[in-house]
């Protein structure tokens, strides 16, 4: 039963059977059948079928809920059982939005001295994308912002809160002292793409403070980013904390962007069930300890 719902779940993220037995590592007629003894022991249709994968039925949506759920109890337990065996170990599979992938070493490296036996992944997503990978049971938890588009029903330890500086050429003119969001306009930018949510957040701050933009560039990494600013006279904006390591040499300048001095929330989120592996529950209490937060 857990390998069928495990299969199911994959079908219902990758909207197509040939995809989701790819992902699962078996042959498509296999995944097909295993869907269909599932229905047969359910009772019930899962998947509205034609030449192709046509979505979920009712049925089939009430019980990928309960898949999920399940699928993560199994889990859970047996990792709670390697535990037992073992010590603490396993994987930890981490999704991480592009701004925060200078940060995540913070979270991992100290935890991964602490307890050699565990491996991390990490993979850099969009927020939306880290929510979606949560919610199909591909990743264990997720660095992203926490205070500025809905979450949803997750488990969260905020970290640190992000401020915002203009990356420039040295040289330029404008990191002569601190710039206000209003001064940007006519300034030749490159910036993240739409679908990321720090491009979101600073498109918000630039209409607030009454420019609008269009990037000469649109990357979804921030290493291309400041490869531009570097041989061109671009400038971008990024958290101070992702910039710093691109600051330690004399090519580039940052001065903090101001009026207003906006900050938002980035910190760690985990499916929201218990109990949780036991991995991942050591991972949080790593994080709490880390953030740079009051809570009280």
């Amino acid at each position: 039963m857990i390998d069928k719902l495990e299969m199911f779940i994959a079908l219902a993220r990758e909207e197509h059977f040939g995809r989701a037995a790819l992902a699962q590592g078996v042959a498509q007629p296999t995944l097909s059948a295993a869907i269909k003894q599932l229905e047969d022991q359910l009772g019930v249709m899962l998947v509205w079928r034609g030449s192709r994968y046509r979505g979920l039925t009712p049925e089939g949506q009430r019980a990928l809920v309960w898949a999920r759920q399940i699928v993560g109890d199994a889990r859970t337990l047996r990792q709670e059982m390697r535990v037992a065996r073992m010590g603490l170990s396993g994987d930890l599979r981490l999704a991480v939005i592009p701004t925060a992938l200078t940060v995540v070493a913070e979270l991992t490296a100290e935890f991964g001295d602490a307890h050699p036996n565990v491996r991390f992944s990490v993979q850099s997503k969009t927020s939306a994308q880290i929510l979606s990978m949560l919610d199909n049971l591909e990743i264990d938890a997720g660095l992203t912002y926490l205070d500025n588009e809905p979450l949803g029903r997750v488990t969260t330890v905020p970290l640190y809160a992000e401020r915002y500086v203009l990356v420039a050429k040295a040289g330029h003119p404008l990191l002569a002292g601190p710039v206000k969001w209003g001064d940007l306009g006519g300034v030749p930018l490159c910036l993240l793409t739409p679908d990321m949510q720090n491009r979101r957040i600073i498109t918000q701050h630039l209409l607030q403070a009454g420019v609008e933009v269009t990037p000469q560039i649109e990357a979804s990494s921030i290493v291309v980013l400041v490869s531009h600013v570097v041989r061109s006279n671009l400038a971008t904006i990024l958290p101070i904390r992702a910039a710093e390591i691109f600051l330690k040499g004399d090519d580039l300048g940052a001065v903090p962007l101001i009026d207003p001095d906006a900050s938002h929330v980035v910190g760690l989120v985990a499916p929201h069930r218990e109990p949780f592996t036991p991995v991942l529950a050591a991972l949080l209490g790593h994080a709490r300890s880390l953030s740079e937060l009051d809570h009280s």
